[in-house]
């Protein structure tokens, strides 16, 4: 079993390239709350439905102080068709060789359709300005979890 994150813990740094191929760190975010989401595929309706979701939010998000940042599996130049297909305004990052996703427990094994695979498990964090993880939420739903963020950060 992946080893999960939990409210309090460190979170794992990474640089990994955005959609444009430009490198971006977690810590380029510190001094700011951070949403960090681990999603599985670019351009899928579930993926689509969660990447509009957090576009829909993002001013009010944004006003409050918190970053969004989407991390997937995917290529660069995928991530870029995403975002130009669907007007992303926040930073897709590639994690090809998914060691962010396993640092922070988002690819393991997971239940899909009654059968155990490997593969990203959505998850959703929320980090503090100092780097640590304040809320893990892992095996959201592609729906509904960003309002639950704004309900838990007031916004």
């Amino acid at each position: 079993m992946t080893e999960r994150l939990q409210a309090g813990d460190p979170a794992p740094d990474f640089t990994l390239p955005d959609a444009d191929g430009k490198p971006v760190s977690l810590t380029d975010f510190r001094g700011r709350r951070v949403i960090v989401y681990f999603y599985p595929a670019a351009g899928t309706p579930g993926c689509t439905k969660e990447a509009c979701d957090f576009r829909d939010n993002l001013a009010e998000l944004n006003d409050a102080g918190v970053d969004v940042l989407g991390v997937s599996p995917d290529k660069p130049a995928k991530l870029a068709k995403f975002r130009d297909a669907e007007g992303l305004t926040f930073p897709l990052l590639s994690d090809v060789d998914k060691q962010a996703l396993t640092a922070w427990g988002a690819f393991g094994e997971k239940q899909m359709y009654g059968k155990t695979v490997t593969g990203v498990i959505r998850s959703t964090f929320l980090v503090d300005p100092e780097g640590r993880i304040e809320e893990a939420l892992y095996n959201v739903r592609a729906t509904g979890h960003v309002a639950k963020l704004r309900k838990d950060l007031k916004v």
